[in-house]
């Protein structure tokens, strides 16, 4: 027996079967007497915590975690340790892993359990129950919510250990592409936006032409890959302040007749491309992450990048969306023609996603023939927009299989957008549900998952 389980089960070693029961009957009344004053107190006090409160405000979250609350205080009711807690054990761990995910902070989920101790505490005493069977539910409660607890934080750190390796790995990974090709790729994409501005002048647009900088290709570019490529690098806020300048100061004063506009908003463009240069010197080659077939991202990455940009997306409240793509009758493509075509049309597919999205979208193998696209800044409109447009590009362009002639294939794509809940799995599984709806409707369609409540 460990010393963590030793601990934990103290209580129970000194305590009769009879005071076990009696302080067990009781606390199960409290909590089903006062489940929903319990649930109250434990959000009203973390909502007043700033940091907390980013976790919780969302309506869909609160929904799922206030009936989660009351059935996990009762579930603890039941806990028998002196018995199997195989099962017991393993939610708790689940629970941990969920706050980890979530990136809710250790210490919040601690400080919910001594509020709740606390709370259950009082209603005992104020209850009347003889003093010996009031202490030892005290005792009890306080040795099953810090149980629990033990397991969670466990859990938690476990898994953010994991998810942190997975962050730098995909960092590197990141830092580890053609470099020089980057560079000159956002170089170029820079100096068109600032072309396309003042053709813009000289053709009577003004500075509508372009849009803004920041959601220019460039502009994405910097704010969705950068953000990985250069993770704690101090131009990298530098580079964002003086796009924030050029789109808020330099583009309205071209539409003045200050003839010195223009030398300014070229002066902050060249500041942008200096910076560039010494982000990319820095840059190194280093282990590769990528799909050896088909060149797209690892699923390993897939939680580093979603973490973030489900982060970005309620931060600055920009929509987010994601693609899942499966490819139709994929097995029989196989068993008819052979695994080496099947790979041949996984290829295929792989380099239509890839040219169908921006260069600061992200594309996944997912599985054996699925794919998954995050669209950043993309609302749902759009999303099913770009996903028909997969779909349609990839009907009409057979795959030249040799000795066979062409193949025609197709997709199924399920469209989910970010509709506030801070869980990516739930973007995620509104994908997949969407993208079942799709092959179950006769394949070759998108289906767009249903729109998440408001936050």
């Amino acid at each position: 027996m460990s010393t963590t389980t030793r601990r934990t089960r103290f209580f129970w070693e000194v305590t009769t079967t009879e005071d076990q029961d009696a302080a067990r009957a009781a606390l199960t009344t409290i909590i089903k007497a006062n489940t929903d004053r319990l649930v109250s107190i434990f959000y009203d006090i973390f909502l007043e915590d700033e940091t907390a409160s980013a976790f919780l405000s969302h309506g869909v979250v609160q929904q799922r975690l206030s009936p989660s609350l009351r059935a996990w205080m009762l579930d603890l009711m039941s806990a028998q340790p002196t018995g199997d807690l195989t099962a017991f054990n393993a939610r708790q761990i689940k629970i941990g892993e969920i706050h980890a995910r979530l990136k809710i902070p250790v210490q919040l989920v601690l400080a919910g359990g001594s509020v709740l101790k606390t709370e259950i505490g009082f209603k005992l005493i104020e209850a009347g129950y003889p003093e010996r069977t009031a202490t030892n539910a005290i005792m009890m409660v306080d040795d099953l919510i810090d149980y629990a607890m033990r397991l969670m934080s466990a859990a938690y750190f476990k898994d953010t250990k994991r998810h942190v390796r997975n962050d730098e790995a995909f960092r590197l990974f990141s830092l580890g592409q053609d470099i020089n090709l980057e560079r000159e790729t956002q170089r170029a994409a820079l100096m068109e936006w600032s072309q396309t501005v003042l053709f813009g002048l000289f053709g009577n647009r003004g500075s509508e032409a372009a849009g803004t900088l920041s959601s220019s290709t460039f502009g994405l570019w910097i704010r969705h890959r950068a953000g990985v490529l250069f993770h704690g690098s101090p131009i990298l806020p530098t580079i964002e302040e003086l796009m924030l300048a050029v789109d808020k100061i330099a583009l309205p004063r071209l539409n003045t007749a200050d003839p010195n506009t223009v030398a300014d908003l070229q002066r902050r463009v060249d500041e942008i491309k200096y910076l560039i240069n010494d982000l990319f010197q820095s840059a190194s080659s280093v282990e590769n992450g990528r799909d050896p077939l088909t060149r797209t991202l690892n699923r390993r990455f897939l939680p580093s990048v979603l973490s973030r940009e489900l982060s970005m997306a309620q931060q600055d409240q920009t929509p987010l969306s994601v693609l899942m793509v499966d490819i139709d009758h994929f097995k029989t493509i196989n068993d008819q023609y052979s695994h080496s075509i099947g790979d041949l049309v996984l290829s295929h597919t792989a380099e239509t996603l890839l040219s169908s999205v921006r260069s600061s979208d992200f594309v996944f193998r997912y599985g054996g023939e699925e794919f998954l696209i995050v669209l950043v800044e993309t609302g749902a409109e759009e999303a099913a927009l770009i996903a028909e447009r997969i779909r349609n590009d990839i009907q009409s362009h057979a795959v030249n299989v040799p000795g066979h002639g062409p193949l025609l294939t197709s997709v199924s794509i399920g469209v989910a957008t970010h509709g506030g809940h801070p869980d990516y799995e739930y973007l995620i599984n509104s994908a997949d549900r969407a993208l079942y709806t799709a092959k179950n409707s006769g394949r070759n369609r998108i289906s767009l998952a249903p729109s998440a409540p408001n936050p």
